[in-house]
């Protein structure tokens, strides 16, 4: 049974209502552009990278076009891909601005080198050998908003930053945090793919969970899973992998996306993380200890997505 799942917009909260109709939308298309590619005999892999930059490519998500601006205001983004047959995968960290889709550049660091992480200029070079064009993801709308919440930032006088900048998350937490992914199962393989700006105003440098394979992306033969949230919780718990081996404990992919959700809720505390899962017997999963995770899903015997918040 074929099936495939996507979230957009991160874990948090929306705190503008009418985004909600918006993002909803979003991901109602990347669910749909991937189920496409399934559904016209292409892999599961084709569907996630298909799945994830139908998102990297809309601006309301924070990744690709659309990412966040760093402390210093710039774009370092992230993305991983896994498949679950082979365990192969690839990932790229840190990669600035003047790449149109992370997660194309990381499936091509998985299929074209013996390496699963490049990070930087290494990420970037790699990238324009392949012939991936150069491009800016910097919108007008995320330049705006980095200029309003550096000023907040330096109004309140924190030198050392990440305290402040977790106030900043409780305040705006849907424009500070937001991750995308997709998860799919073809009828014989899981794969999992997960993309992202990062953290607006992060520390130039910092890396999430987004390309830890274990932490924000993980499939195996048994299950697939992408996290959102606060990526250092997700690598903390290794929470994607930590999902995939409640799966092979014996649950579906909902009962495990619940329980990885518990274990982040437990060490972490609510409003941390959010999790969307596919099993390899076509079961979808999805969890969350925020007020909003954006998802949606397709499986065989649905005519059209499921979507929400």
């Amino acid at each position: 049974m074929a099936a495939i799942i996507v979230h957009g917009g991160g874990a948090g909260t929306i705190r503008k209502e009418e985004r909600i109709p918006k993002v909803i939308e979003g991901v109602r298309e990347a669910a749909l552009a991937g189920w496409r590619e399934l559904k016209r005999g292409g892999s599961a892999l084709d569907a996630v990278e298909e799945a994830v930059k139908a998102l990297e490519d809309n601006p309301i998500f924070n990744a690709g076009t659309g990412s966040v601006l760093t402390l210093d205001g710039k774009v370092e983004m992230d993305a991983a891909i896994m498949r679950g047959k082979t365990l192969d995968a690839g990932a790229v960290a840190g990669i600035w601005g003047g790449v149109r889709n992370p997660i194309s550049v990381a499936r091509k660091v998985m299929e074209k080198t013996d390496h699963v992480l490049l990070i930087g200029e290494g990420a970037v070079k790699f990238a324009r050998l392949l012939g991936f064009e150069e491009y800016d993801p910097i919108t007008e709308e995320r330049l705006k908003q980095w200029e309003e919440l550096r000023k907040k930032l330096i109004e309140k006088g924190e030198t050392r930053h990440w305290k402040k900048l977790n106030e900043l998350i409780k305040e705006y937490p849907e424009v500070l945090r937001s991750t995308v992914g997709a998860v799919a199962f073809d009828g014989e393989e899981v794969v999992a793919g997960t993309s992202t700006g990062g953290v607006f105003l992060k520390m130039f440098g910092r890396v999430g969970d987004t390309p830890i394979i274990g932490g924000g992306t993980y499939a195996n033969e048994v299950a697939g899973a992408s996290c959102t949230g606060l990526g250092e919780v997700a690598i903390k718990l290794a929470l994607a992998k930590s999902a995939t081996d409640f799966v092979r404990l014996g649950m579906d992919a909902q009962t495990a996306s619940e329980a990885a959700i518990g274990l982040a809720t437990k060490y972490f505390g609510p409003d941390t993380m959010g999790i969307i899962m596919v099993d390899a017997k076509g079961n979808v999963g999805f969890a969350k200890n925020t007020k909003h995770m954006s998802y949606a899903f397709m499986k065989d015997g649905m005519d059209e997505p499921e979507a929400g918040v």
